[in-house]
């Protein structure tokens, strides 16, 4: 089957498409506790189980959902201004949180 020119734009546009979606959605993972990035913040997927010891700048209340630095993307998760490409859970806390104003 001889391929035309045609059938090679359509095939070549959706896979680039393909692609594209593919990245989106690899660059939206939640992020794990274990990542390097997330060790290095003290960032906790649940706010209620950070060590206060380890961590005396937390307070209850503090939440990546009412941190200046979360763009919500959803009610569970959003992005951070911290980890580009990642998303953070809104019940999750860091070592960077600042109140939103």
């Amino acid at each position: 089957m001889k391929t035309t020119r045609r059938q090679f734009m359509i095939y070549s546009a959706s896979g680039l498409a393909t692609l594209s979606l593919a990245q989106q959605a690899q660059a939206q993972a939640l992020i794990a506790e274990t990542e390097p990035q997330a060790v290095a913040l003290g960032y906790k997927a649940l706010a209620t189980a950070v060590d206060k010891a380890k961590f005396p700048k937390y307070a209850d209340g503090q939440i990546c959902a009412n941190c200046t630095l979360y763009q919500v993307k959803s009610p569970e998760a959003g992005g951070c201004a911290v980890l580009p490409g990642k998303l953070v859970a809104a019940a999750g806390w860091c070592n960077v949180y600042v109140k939103k104003a």
